[in-house]
């Protein structure tokens, strides 16, 4: 089997240019293969962990990943997805994303001498000069088939700048710097990306004369239609300091059943077969499915230890037991508690709803509890008379998000 054949089982492939040609060449040779990731923001979040996982697997199957930053694409924002032009952000601080960004994914990958490489094409779009770009790699560019591709048909009528419609030379041109000085032959990505790695393919093969390849990954949804790694509380980020380890184990455990089976083959390097008899499990027994799918995700992204706290949290969230470490807690005056503080106040502070407005909802839908107890007001006071065992009163939102506040 070649890593092909793993991305076939586990759902990863989409589209690929050639998967006949690309499976022979994963069998037969070393493979250099790249992903961009454009520095938008300090983190990544859930949505990109299929590329991520995707480059992994390369390496652990004996290939090259090659983990691209975008300091030089950023500047210009990829349209792909996007209803309106991204907010352009400045070279400070996209230089600062960048390196975040490297920090991270060096957590997934080895990097070293015959390892993963990292590179930021910064370093070779930032030189280039507009005239000698225009001359040299815009005439190969048909604008008709730019204007082909869905990530450029999908804003035309909203509008779509010129600097966003270079986006697709710039990312082309990355996959041909690539393969002419390091030997990379394939690019993937997300699926919305498939008419900037195919015109990348066509302008390597005009340019360099090699044939190199794209694949595409699905864009994942939950199967009620929801984008992946987006909550009624807002993204699901891969950096502990943006969303809890707890937080991101919980998020994995809410997974619906019909999710689960494809997520674990997705998500985690459990061999098919178990992945197969956790998807089997009857009843309210396929939550244990989902306990091994939160803890495995949670491995990967954050590791072992970490994983293990945010399990056992949640058994304590449950039970109130011992092992409450890794339960997001917030400390707060106690003189404050004693007085009393308004319900949708406490929700807001400890990040359980984003807005008073959604503790209002939320409190009147009847998903808000204080211990055991049930919310039945907005502004119900809550005192240090609601505190546990444990000294903290345990907030709750829904069936599984928790916060303790501790008094101070």
């Amino acid at each position: 089997m070649s890593v092909y054949d793993t991305f076939l089982e586990r759902g990863y492939v989409e589209q690929c240019t050639d998967a006949e040609a690309l499976s022979v060449l994963f069998a037969s040779e070393q493979v250099l293969g790249y992903i961009g990731f454009d520095p938008t923001a300090t983190s990544l979040h859930v949505g990109s962990l299929i590329p991520i996982l995707s480059l992994v697997h390369l390496q652990r199957e004996g290939h090259r990943p090659i983990a691209l930053v975008g300091g030089g694409t950023g500047m210009v924002g990829d349209p792909s997805g996007k209803t309106e032009m991204r907010q352009l952000l400045t070279l400070e601080t996209l230089a600062a994303n960048a390196e975040a960004l490297k920090q991270q994914l060096s957590r997934f990958l080895d990097f070293g001498p015959g390892q993963a490489l990292m590179v930021n094409n910064v370093d070779w779009l930032a030189p280039l000069n507009y005239i000698e770009m225009l001359r040299d790699v815009g005439r190969h560019f048909s604008v008709n088939r730019m204007l082909a591709a869905e990530s450029v048909k999908q804003r035309l009528e909203t509008g779509l700048s010129f600097i966003e419609f270079n986006y697709m030379i710039l990312q082309a041109y990355d996959f041909m710097h690539l393969c002419k000085t390091m030997g990379c032959r394939l690019q993937m990505g997300g699926n919305d990306q498939w008419g900037n790695i195919v015109a990348g393919v066509d302008l390597t093969r005009r340019m360099v004369g090699t044939t190199v390849y794209g694949l595409t990954f699905p864009l994942i949804t939950t199967s009620t239609g929801q984008k992946m790694g987006k909550t009624h509380a807002g993204t699901i980020w891969l950096d502990a300091g943006r969303t809890s380890p707890y937080d991101f184990y919980q998020y994995w455990v809410n997974t619906t059943d019909a999710d689960v089976e494809r997520f674990l083959k997705l998500f985690t390097f459990l061999p098919l077969d178990q992945v197969a008899e956790l998807a089997s499990l009857p009843g309210a027994a396929i939550n244990e499915a989902k306990q091994v799918l939160a803890f495995e995700v949670t491995k990967i992204v954050h590791g072992q230890s970490e994983a293990r706290l945010a399990q056992a949290a949640a058994a304590a969230a449950f039970g109130h037991g011992e092992a409450s470490e890794g339960v997001p807690s917030t400390s707060m005056a106690r003189a404050r508690l004693e007085a009393g503080v308004p319900a949708f106040m406490l929700l807001t502070e400890t990040g359980l709803c984003q807005s008073s407005s959604e503790a209002r909802r939320l409190i009147s839908q009847g998903g808000a509890y204080v211990g055991q107890e049930r919310l039945t007001a907005f502004d119900q006071p809550v005192t240090l008379a609601a505190a546990g065992p444990d000294g903290a009163i345990w907030l709750r939102a829904g069936k599984k998000k928790h916060h303790r506040i501790l008094p101070a």
